[in-house]
């Protein structure tokens, strides 16, 4: 297992949800490019920010959420187990419930709101 800088139980759990999106490190492509925006000295200089890209289904992310290498990569993959989850799940993936469940709640919000 790949060493993320996160706890093992997140580590596990990505493990996990890699093992059921069929996503293996076989198939990806990493590179490591520098990051841009704030974050000065270090930033200009270190290539912190991964690109992934998952070869069978040609997605590609770009992770520059944290200042260490490390960080990124653990995000990147979990960025890629969600974007494949939409694509193979569509309507039943976490992302599409939890979008319409705030969905739902704005309509209820609505309704309850007084008409001025």
């Amino acid at each position: 297992m790949i060493d993320f800088g996160v706890t093992e139980r997140k580590a596990a759990e990505l493990q996990q949800r890699m093992e059921t999106c069929q996503l293996f490190e076989k198939d990806m492509e990493e590179k490591f490019v520098r990051s841009s925006g704030p974050g000065g000295q270090k930033v200009n200089k270190s290539s912190t920010c991964v690109l992934l890209t998952h070869r069978p289904s040609g997605l590609i992310v770009k992770m520059q959420k944290s200042r260490t290498q490390r960080l990124n990569r653990y995000y990147a993959r979990r960025r890629l187990c969600e974007m494949l989850e939409n694509q193979l799940l569509g309507k039943e993936s976490p992302a599409a419930k939890r979008l319409n469940k705030i969905r739902k709640q704005k309509d209820r919000r609505r309704r309850r709101r007084p008409v001025s």
